[in-house]
């Protein structure tokens, strides 16, 4: 499907690419909307629901006595456990984008991995997707905190298990976040990001596609609006209920707070996702289309050098295939998603072989 492969030559990328070359789902697909990306997103904005798969919600406690939500995937009809590279020992954490919202193609892709044998999770951050929001601060862009907590959390729960991570969107910068400041402590196997955002002041700075603003905005601000009273000796709400676009949100939120009032230019010194990029020691597929119409141009956002330069971070770009679409024919079809768990599948096949070429016991 004239799909390219960058990144630095390794053993693990020669491995991927025969991995890749060989799965049918880059073999050239039929595109939906092959020239008109934001008609592809206006397509993924109304199509009517799927019906709601079955979540077992845990709210896990934080140091400080926040919460977030862990809605872990069950009750899909006809999973079978071990097919297709998963088990029943690996579980698969699902990040959304940055406003929390939880899209349909991030379900059908915890679906198809529940079907393969995954164990999916989705990460809901505080006060998103009907978290309760129990102090009076949300999570900054690229804080990878709580993430960290959650990690530590799954691990304990199932010390025997590989521990796998996908994002979606605009929640890559938490994802790619984490991996720099953990380095090799992350706990993780692998992961993935499905049409990340790497430079996410620029991002914040340009104008967005207003069918994407928009919809993203307000689904924040209905979900903040809820929290109000709490929120109100921390942030000035009229001013965060009145933001007209992304970034106003994010710096009512974030920089104008009456504690500890901070300027824009630092707010992201702390938060850009690649900050600590030159310390990720996991594995990480990001999966970009050239025409993602959220992301902008690709000369300008894609951080070419890095996957360069970096043995562990690998760049799939297509021509074609908006954000975080990647459509073929056949409604709840992406062959983004079996690139994901084809390069997970792929993962393990490696990792497994160098184990037994080097006599490594397996960790336990």
């Amino acid at each position: 499907g004239h799909c390219r492969l960058l990144c630095k030559p390794s053993a693990l990328a020669q491995h991927l690419v025969r991995s890749l070359g060989r799965s049918p789902a880059l073999r050239g697909g039929r595109w939906l909307w092959p020239r008109w990306p934001r008609l592809q997103m206006l397509r993924q904005l109304l199509q009517p629901p799927e019906p709601q798969p079955v979540v077992a919600r845990e709210l896990l406690q934080l140091p400080d006595s926040g919460l977030v939500a862990l809605d872990w995937l069950v009750g899909r009809r006809g999973a079978r456990n071990g097919s297709g590279g998963g088990s029943p020992s690996s579980v698969l954490l699902l990040i959304p984008n940055a406003a929390g919202k939880v899209t349909e193609e991030l379900l059908q892709l915890g679906l198809r991995a529940q079907e393969r044998g995954f164990v999916p999770v989705i990460f809901n951050r505080r006060g998103h997707n009907g978290c309760p929001l129990t102090t009076p601060r949300l999570q900054p862009f690229g804080d990878p905190g709580d993430l960290r907590e959650t990690v530590t959390y799954l691990r304990c729960r199932h010390p025997a298990a590989t521990l796998l991570a996908v994002s979606e969107g605009s929640g890559s910068g938490l994802l790619l976040a984490y991996l720099g400041e953990s380095g090799s402590s992350s706990r993780l196997t692998a992961a993935a990001c499905i049409s990340p955002v790497f430079r996410a002041r620029d991002w914040f700075e340009a104008a967005m596609p207003w069918l994407y603003e928009w919809p993203l905005l307000l689904h924040l601000k209905r979900g903040l609006s809820r929290y109000a009273g709490s929120l109100a000796e921390a942030v000035d709400v009229d001013r965060l209920l009145g933001s007209r676009s992304l970034r106003e949100l994010e710096e009512a939120l974030f920089c104008r707070t009456k504690s500890r009032p901070t300027s824009w230019k630092s707010y992201w010194e702390r938060n850009e996702p690649l900050r600590d990029a030159d310390e990720a020691a996991v594995p990480v597929l990001c999966l970009c289309s050239a025409d993602d119409p959220v992301r902008g141009p690709p000369a300008r956002s894609l951080p070419l050098e890095l996957f360069r330069s970096s043995p562990y971070f690998f760049l799939l770009l297509t021509p074609r295939g908006g954000h975080c679409g990647f459509p073929r024919r056949g409604r709840g079809r992406c062959w983004g998603h079996e690139a994901v768990l084809e390069y997970f599948r792929a993962m393990g096949e490696f990792l497994r072989a160098e184990e037994r070429r080097k006599g490594l016991p397996r960790p336990r």
